[in-house]
């Protein structure tokens, strides 16, 4: 195997193969084509004189030799990036980097509270952090991307991916599943929302795809949900609520943050709807960046839910 004629811009189609999960998806997110991606791929494939991807009809893995060509590229390529940095002007970092990945709604408040106490206590740790959806997030971890990730789970809670070894696991919160209407909306006058009364409801939900697709609508409803308005942002979809375009699911630690218009209430007469918030990792010991960032989110966390329920 020769990677001496291997391009950056190979490894950082690879990377991108290998976090979106499809050459296609891969091919958006960079504005190629997927012929040049195809390319870009079998290139560094010849180089390394190895399959690095599995094709699968629901996307691509990493094969053992993808992680371990995957494992390099994100050196060479955070170098690169380090770089860059640094050529631009930005002073260094004494204190290490990190990388992190989110959740929309945990980038609501979690993260950038944990940021500003992080900053407080280790001001010399630098945080680059990017938002994904929870199979995005995983696939970032596993490509080595991200070192730490703040992912969702839903009952029967399950393993994020069935991958081998298996990742880190810390559950962060878990909390029950909630209901936005708008303020002035029959369904706001009491405490809370009875789940029989949903039926019929217009929804507004995320365009997401997969099992994901139905985000925003209550779930286990005996009916074809009428889906009125996709947005990927939570809090346009809140105030699409406020304008009474529809109801929405979020998780009962927003509601502090919705804007005003809306009541955020639990739901009623069914199975309790809980959602977690997760911190994974890869199982090796993490660096010491990561270990700082990942105590400030644990204490953040825990200071969120001692809080008192508004």
């Amino acid at each position: 195997m020769d990677f001496t004629d291997v391009s950056l811009t190979a490894l950082r189609v690879f990377r991108a193969v290998a976090e979106q999960g499809t050459f296609t998806a891969a091919a958006v997110s960079l504005g190629y084509t997927q012929s040049a991606v195809s390319r870009q791929i079998a290139s560094i494939e010849r180089a390394a004189g190895a399959e690095l991807l599995e094709r699968r009809r629901d996307g691509v893995r990493l094969t053992a030799a993808g992680r371990l060509v995957m494992r390099r590229a994100t050196v060479v390529l955070d170098e690169i990036d380090a770089t860059a940095r640094e050529l631009s002007g930005l002073p260094e970092e004494g204190g290490g980097t990190v990388r992190l990945g989110w959740l929309p709604t945990a980038g609501v408040t979690l993260v950038p509270q944990a940021l500003a106490a992080l900053r407080r206590s280790d001001p010399g740790v630098h945080v680059i952090s990017r938002e994904g959806t929870t199979p995005a997030l995983v696939r970032a971890l596993r490509a080595g991307s991200i070192d730490l990730a703040l992912l969702a789970s839903a009952p029967p809670f399950r393993a994020p991916d069935t991958e081998s070894p298996p990742l880190v696991i810390q559950t962060l919160s878990e909390r029950p599943l909630c209901l936005a209407v708008p303020a002035a909306h029959p369904l706001a006058r009491g405490d809370y929302v009875d789940v029989a009364d949903l039926r019929g409801r217009r929804w507004i939900a995320g365009p997401s795809s997969g099992a994901d697709q139905l985000m925003g609508v209550w779930p286990g409803l005996d009916e074809r949900p009428e889906i009125v308005h996709t947005a990927r942002d939570w809090l346009a979809k809140l105030h699409l609520v406020t304008a009474g375009c529809g109801l929405t699911t979020v998780p009962s630690g927003l509601a502090d943050a919705a804007p005003p218009g809306v009541r955020i209430l639990p739901v009623r007469g069914g199975p309790q709807e809980l959602r977690r918030l997760l911190l994974a990792r890869l199982p090796q010991p993490p660096a010491e960046p990561a270990v700082r960032l990942a105590a400030a989110l644990r204490a953040t966390a825990l200071d969120t839910d001692t809080a008192p329920e508004p």
